[in-house]
């Protein structure tokens, strides 16, 4: 399984250009990229909200216009305590698919397997839902 999402570089390098230019204006300051991450911040200029990390959300069109919404936390991944990368590696010109989404862009999300119909059903960040918190579950 991959750690972080891979994209094809077609999709790599505009979703890299709109990220930095959009957490440019929230005044987040990018620093010398840490491989394999094409884009690195300095983790103390990116503010902070209730649901985690406060950056631009990323969306990723898939099959049938079906929209997944990649939050805060989940986009990001801290490689120190000074820097954090934009979660995503391109993948180069070729790669078997043009998205493969990795685990650390799947945390917080709840995923449905409907196995007879062959349909995969997702929920936005569980963040984003006071009522689906572990501190509010109820068995």
């Amino acid at each position: 399984m991959n750690p972080f999402t891979v994209v094809h570089s077609a999709i790599f390098k505009p979703l890299v250009r709109e990220f930095s230019k959009q957490a440019g204006q929230r005044k987040i300051r990018k620093v010398a990229p840490v491989a394999p991450f094409g884009v690195c911040f300095d983790f103390s200029t990116i503010g902070r909200t209730v649901t985690g990390l406060d950056l631009p959300t990323i969306e990723l069109e898939l099959e049938g216009g079906v929209k997944w919404t990649i939050y805060g936390g989940n986009s990001m991944v801290l490689v120190n305590k000074k820097v954090a990368c934009l979660g995503f590696v391109d993948g180069g010109k070729e790669p078997r698919t043009s998205v493969v989404i990795g685990g650390h862009q799947l945390e917080d999300n709840l995923l449905e397997f409907d196995l007879v119909s062959s349909k995969l059903n997702f929920s936005s960040s569980l963040l984003l839902h006071d009522n689906a918190r572990c501190s509010h579950f109820r068995s």
